[in-house]
């Protein structure tokens, strides 16, 4: 079997340590180094939106879901999934806060999304133990409404990272860097690049979970694309997208996972989605005497809402049924336009250059299962 090495991240300069990318140590148990065996367990989802325009509670909208359900309604369906890894991890698009806040100006055709302190038993008491609060509703209510949704995430427990925080996750004294990033144009890579560089000398993993690209549509733009190369570039061991609202394929480039939009996961945003489709993106890394041994990946399709159902019930399911399973892998890799219906005269690209396998790369495309090995020498 040929070696896949997985190359030590590169030193860096005192000087790009700056105030603003100050790093925080999440440990969901004991951080004492163990020489065993062992495995972190990661769920990672797209845009959960857990409020509505301007906090309004209309007739079954999401925040009138919120006052008549139970906090675990939203995730119950995902439940089984997010009870049993080790980290959670999803987007926060929306401002959480208790007071009559004065909407930021951005112009026409902008939404603005508010729900009260309250909304964090939702994320809470759906196991979901991450989330990042870098996207374009962040700032909705300005810097007030910005720092009561730090606020309240800090008295409910709940972990997040930002524009200026790369979080830190611990499990047995192995570190992932949790790196949340806007970049909607490529001017922005540089940046992200210097906090990859950084994270690399304070973690073992890298995860970059980044926020931008166009809306609506289902194949990055090639700037994107080119972006993500830059970051597996400077030492980033999983790209992560949102912001599309649509899910986007995969990419294996150098032996790293891109997945280029999650798209939505819970969003309150919309009543009813164009595409119900989404996935969990689930990664197992075993650590074998402190060292990344194997990595282990389970792509699974979603619905984001009830698929029997005009109506959006905010209740995103695992889908069961094979057909619909096969329509979402064959768009994550590359085989079909889109992930929730055939299409004739398919413009997709056939010859696929985006799944890079190797002797020590096993990818099922019919089950959405990647399995990496690592050997160092």
């Amino acid at each position: 079997m040929r070696n896949f090495v997985k190359l030590k991240k590169y030193g860096i300069k005192a000087l790009l340590v700056m105030f603003y990318m100050v790093g925080v140590l999440v440990c969901p148990q004991s951080a004492n180094t163990q020489t065993e065996g062992f495995t972190i367990d990661l769920s990672i989802v797209g845009d959960c939106l857990l409020a509505t325009e301007d906090g309004k509670d209309t007739s079954y909208s999401f925040s009138w879901y919120a006052k008549n359900k139970s906090p675990e309604y939203f995730f119950k369906k995902v439940a089984t999934v997010f009870q049993n890894d080790d980290f959670t991890i999803a987007n926060l698009e929306n401002v959480l806060t208790d007071r009559p806040l004065k909407k930021r100006d951005k112009g026409k055709g902008a939404f603005w999304f508010k729900a009260p302190s309250s909304n964090t038993d939702i994320i809470r008491k759906g196991n979901i133990d991450v989330v990042s609060i870098t996207n374009n509703h962040t700032y909705d209510y300005g810097m007030d409404g910005y720092l009561d949704t730090i606020k309240a995430l800090d008295k409910a427990g709940i972990a997040w990272g930002s524009e200026d925080k790369t979080l830190y996750l611990d499990k047995n004294g192995y570190k992932i860097a949790f790196i949340p990033a806007s970049l909607y144009s490529g001017s922005q890579t540089k940046r992200i690049v210097e906090r990859i560089k950084i994270a690399s000398e304070k973690s073992d993993y890298q995860i970059v979970y980044f926020h931008g690209g166009k809306e609506a549509i289902y194949v990055p733009e090639d700037w994107k694309i080119e972006a993500c190369h830059k970051l597996v570039d400077a030492g980033a061991d999983l790209v992560i997208g949102n912001h599309p609202h649509r899910l986007q394929p995969l990419e294996i480039y150098k032996g790293v996972n891109i997945i280029y939009s999650l798209g939505n996961f819970c969003f309150g945003g919309n009543n009813h989605m164009k595409s119900n489709r989404t996935i969990i993106y689930k990664t197992i890394l075993k650590i074998e005497n402190g060292k990344l041994a194997q990595e282990e990946t389970l792509l699974i399709p979603c619905y984001i809402q009830d698929k029997t159902k005009y109506q959006n019930n905010w209740q995103p399911d695992i889908i069961k049924n094979e057909e619909e399973k096969r329509l979402v892998y064959d768009f994550l890799f590359w085989k079909a336009d889109l992930p929730h219906e055939k299409t004739e005269n398919s413009k997709i690209i056939k010859v696929n250059n985006y799944i890079k396998k190797s002797d020590d790369i096993d990818v099922n495309e019919k089950s959405g299962h990647i399995l990496k090995r690592y050997i160092y020498e």
